[in-house]
């Protein structure tokens, strides 16, 4: 199947009605739409209609023949790919095309319909390249995404996300998969629903948690499956990638999947088909595919659990979200955002924020990132008993419990009243301890607390600290 860097209608130009119906069904059977225009008056006049991604055009027609149809067509869109499909003794007329901006020729009669497919293929891979090249360029010599009401679902004053909002725009067109990695909480789906309306792809989006599956709950899911497969498989059932038809499959935690269903991913994902539980009939994969995991890219590529030719499919894009921790500027209009949906939710006013409470939350690692800090918001309104939201209504703040190490420690010595001092190891191992707790066992956060790397901290973690 060649669905997989369609983004509209093919125009089957064709003056002769077998070549016109057989070169329409045989596409169509390919997945794609299809347009048919048997003369060059109905071609133009579909084309400035609908926009087609691709032509195919018959050189010999009447009134207008396909010079100047060719001609018209380049003058309205300079990158939409012809392919000029020619008799035998044409070939001049064929160079003619060539250099007029046709970008392939096929000779009548058609017999091996596989040519057609591999200049189809060709045409569109090419197209979506440029398409691709152009937006990227575009994105980098501006401010902001050309469409930032596409991203409005993400609240930040972060330049950082700002430069992925750009990228994420520059690519949303693509057909090809893009991999969303980032720590839990930091909005891997938001980014998803970004994307996916940036693409304008008329389909939905249809989000599944890949991981949650077993074997067959997993292609059952995804593909479907036929009346019969299995035992209780009395009626047919349309799996998320028909769903998905038209728009975008989103596959959540694709980090954590089996080796088997990467496999049956990387299958879909290159033939650009699938099949449902119990039919030997393959179907169009019509669904641009997005995924997205709490691992990071280095830790993907270097685990002996994940496929490495899955993951090299599956990274053709990539985007990473940075943790909230690295993006502080975030934080006050986050939590301000929070609060006021829950002072609508809880029928409160919405309190104004202490300057302390502003600085212990700018130490603090947020270790459950954006999801933790709109938990702590509704949790903090439910405790206010002022019109001032302070420290108190944060207990993971409560005594600096959270600050990270550059914060001055307090002047009461925490040993000072023990009859007698642990050794180094035991006071090393309980600090170590006390961080992890804090952190809900996060080790780059249990490390920014501690004032050490994460590096650092995995190899304290892995051996015994000498006393």
């Amino acid at each position: 199947m060649l669905t997989g860097v369609q983004t509209g209608p093919i125009l089957v130009v064709e003056d002769e009605e077998m070549l016109r119906l057989t070169l329409g069904d045989h596409l169509r059977d390919q997945g794609f739409e299809v347009l048919e225009a048997a003369c060059g008056e109905e071609a133009l006049a579909q084309f400035r209609e609908h926009r087609p991604v691709l032509v195919t055009l018959d050189l010999r027609m009447s009134p207008m023949d396909g010079q100047e149809v060719l001609a018209r067509i380049r003058e309205a869109d300079p990158d939409t790919p012809v392919i000029i499909i020619s008799g035998q003794g044409q070939m001049s007329d064929v160079i003619l095309a060539l250099r007029g901006g046709a970008f392939d020729y096929l000779e009548k009669p058609i017999t091996d319909m596989a040519i057609l497919n591999h200049a189809v293929e060709r045409a569109l891979e090419r197209s979506a390249l440029k398409r691709d090249n152009a937006m990227l360029s575009r994105s980098f010599l501006a401010e902001g995404p050309e469409r930032p009401e596409d991203f409005s679902g993400i609240l930040t004053a972060s330049t950082r996300m700002r430069d992925i909002f750009r990228y994420s725009e520059a690519i949303a067109q693509s057909g090809e998969p893009v991999l969303i990695t980032g720590e839990t909480g930091v909005g891997k789906e938001l980014l998803a629903h970004a994307l996916h309306r940036s693409s304008q792809r008329p389909g939905p989006l249809v989000a599944v948690n890949a991981a949650g599956l077993d074997e067959q709950a997993f292609s059952d899911t995804l593909f479907g499956h036929v009346r019969g497969a299995f035992t209780g498989a009395d009626k047919p059932r349309e799996g998320f990638m028909e769903k998905a038809a038209g728009g975008t499959l989103f596959l959540d935690e694709v980090g954590d999947l089996s080796p088997q269903a990467q496999l049956r991913l990387l299958r879909v994902l290159q033939e650009r088909e699938y099949h449902p539980l119990g039919s030997d009939v393959s179907r169009p994969l019509r669904a641009r595919i997005l995924a997205a995991t709490n691992k990071s890219v280095d830790e993907l590529r270097a685990s002996p659990n994940f496929r490495a030719d899955f993951f090299y499919r599956l990274v053709t894009h990539s985007v990473s979200l940075p943790p909230l921790r690295e993006r502080r500027e975030d934080i006050l209009p986050l939590l301000r955002h929070f609060l006021g949906q829950a002072a609508v939710a809880m029928r409160r006013p919405v309190p104004d924020c202490s300057p302390k409470l502003l600085d212990l939350l700018h130490t603090y690692p947020f270790p459950g990132n954006v999801r933790e800090l709109k938990a702590l918001a509704y949790d903090a309104l439910g405790r206010l008993r002022s019109a001032l939201l302070g420290p108190e209504a944060f207990p993971c703040l409560c005594g600096g419990g959270q600050e990270s190490a550059d914060v001055a420690l307090p002047a009461l010595n925490p040993f000072a009243d023990l009859p007698a001092l642990p050794t180094l190891r035991c006071a090393t191992e309980a600090l170590i301890s006390e961080a992890m707790r804090r952190a809900g066992g996060v080790q780059k956060s249990a490390a920014f607390i501690l004032g050490i790397t994460p590096q650092s901290l995995c190899e304290r973690l892995k051996r015994k600290t000498p006393a």
